[in-house]
């Protein structure tokens, strides 16, 4: 059955949850199905990025003109820098029957939800705080004190998960990706989300109710 319409899927996650991680994963097992949105950011491209793949690249300027046109789903600015969701990059893969998924941060997702109601929101943790800040220290490149300063962090945003649809404990990567891949595919057969489907059906039957062939 070809779907309608996409799905956006917004995957949020504490710091060291492994939310990027199952992302490349669905990406990589389910080809052609899933579409990681591109930001733009005001950022200068690096060393081997290209416009158009792994941002799309704007002046101050440019960003600000989109911000004031409305032209973001959302948007935060992170050491100076300003990164958003262009919301016509995203609306234009959904019309195709695209599943696009935005990673991102919490308040970044609340705006998108706020914008976006229709979009699906997935908050990503590991199954307690003890294996979250041994993932943390696993990682080997952080100090002490930005652990620490990441495990505050996490404590807030602890707040939003009620905010979220769907809870996903990563805490093996296979079945989690799996999770998330099921969870997304059934929220296609959610009804409002099949009007088309629907309204054929009804038209169908009022066909044979009139008794017509």
């Amino acid at each position: 059955m070809k779907h309608e319409k996409g799905i956006l899927t917004v995957l949020s996650g504490f710091s060291g949850a492994g939310k990027g991680t199952i992302v490349k994963h669905l990406l990589a097992e389910y080809p052609g199905t899933y579409y990681l949105s591109v930001s733009a950011t005001t950022r200068s491209p690096r060393e081997g990025e290209e416009e158009g793949r792994e941002y799309f690249f704007k002046t101050r300027e440019q960003f600000d003109e989109m911000i004031e046109a409305g032209e973001f789903l959302e948007y935060a600015t992170f050491n100076g820098k300003s990164y958003g969701t262009p919301r016509a990059y995203v609306e234009d893969l959904l019309s195709k029957g695209c599943d696009v998924i935005l990673e991102i941060e919490v308040q970044g997702a609340l705006q998108v939800k706020e914008k976006y109601p229709d979009a699906l929101l997935l908050f990503v943790t590991p199954p307690t705080a003890e294996a979250l800040r041994k993932r943390l220290v696993g990682r080997g490149t952080e100090t002490p004190e930005v652990i620490a300063q990441r495990l505050s962090i996490s404590s807030k945003e602890s707040a939003f998960i009620d905010k979220y649809e769907y809870l996903v404990i990563n805490d093996e990567l296979s079945r989690a990706v799996l999770e998330v891949h099921n969870i997304i595919q059934s929220e296609h057969f959610r009804a409002h989300r099949c009007g088309e489907k629907i309204s054929d059906i009804r038209q169908q039957l009022e066909i044979f109710a009139k008794g017509e062939d």
